[in-house]
């Protein structure tokens, strides 16, 4: 994904009421602060986005499928844990620790049979 469409995604976010536009604000500030850092990465050297995909198990069907720089991870957990902050059996700062040390692949898989989803987080 690219920076434009990352800001595009970003501002879709604040048109259809996920985020405040101070939180857009500074996920736009964090693109713009990761990406010479991000260009000058090699490749397969670093995980580069955070994935996050929410099924529908009825139907298999993607409800959500976001893709977020690694730059911008922190941001990004501190607002799931806004949406979703009681979420059982994850242990967020368990997923961090995993990130930071260079753990790649999917690090959640989760089914929640009461609302029908299954989430699934990738690390790339």
């Amino acid at each position: 994904m690219s920076v434009a469409e990352e800001r595009l995604q970003i501002l879709k976010m604040v048109e259809s009421g996920h985020i405040t536009a101070d939180e857009a604000a500074r996920l736009l500030q964090a693109i713009d602060a990761a990406e010479p850092h991000e260009a000058g990465a090699q490749a397969g050297s670093k995980p580069r986005w955070f994935r996050v995909r929410v099924t529908d198990l009825s139907t298999g069907k993607p409800k959500v499928n976001v893709n977020i720089p690694m730059g911008l991870v922190n941001v990004g957990m501190r607002m799931g844990a806004r949406f979703a902050p009681d979420i059982a059996g994850i242990d967020t700062a368990q997923v961090m620790n995993a990130i930071r040390d260079g753990v790649q692949g999917k690090v959640i898989d989760v089914e929640d049979r009461d609302d029908g989803e299954r989430v699934e987080i990738f690390v790339e």
